[in-house]
């Protein structure tokens, strides 16, 4: 028999790692390995990174909050059996969600842009914004993993 329960956490564990994985990556390796470039080759070389990622980080703002909710309401009955930890994490992955999807549709489809029509600037201003969004997103979803990990065992 297929226990929902174990596929749930094991789908929303991976999916924290992709995500939070993918940014601490992008962040702290990617990102500065690509000053060799110049900026032509960087920005393009990012906006191929991004479009792919991209894919998986909206499969993965599907599948942690579907997921989520589901272990809430198996494992404690709906949120009002849930611990504080549970009530945190839910509140630092709308935020992180919301961020993501404030990245996509404005400056990374600005960005994306301003690629494609060679206007290397603008592409960096944007890139700027996108840069930030993810350091923060980063950080959160850190914070989230060990939130995550340790909550359970909180006074």
């Amino acid at each position: 028999m297929i226990d929902l329960t174990a596929i749930s956490i094991a789908l929303h564990a991976v999916a924290a790692v992709v995500w939070v994985g993918g940014m601490f990556f992008a962040y702290t390796v990617l990102r500065p390995a690509l000053t060799m470039f110049e900026p032509p080759q960087r920005l393009a070389l990012l906006s191929a990174v991004f479009e792919r990622f991209f894919v998986f980080v909206w499969i993965i703002v599907i599948a942690l909050p579907a997921t989520g909710y589901l272990l809430v309401f198996r494992l404690f009955g709906g949120f009002a059996g849930a611990g504080a930890y549970i009530h945190v994490m839910h509140m630092v992955a709308l935020v992180m969600i919301g961020l993501f999807v404030f990245l996509y549709f404005v400056p990374y489809r600005h960005f994306r842009a301003a690629v494609v029509a060679q206007k290397w600037p603008a592409a960096v201003g944007h890139l700027n914004t996108i840069r930030r969004i993810i350091g923060i997103n980063t950080i959160l979803g850190l914070v989230t993993v060990i939130i995550g990990a340790s909550g359970r065992f909180w006074a």
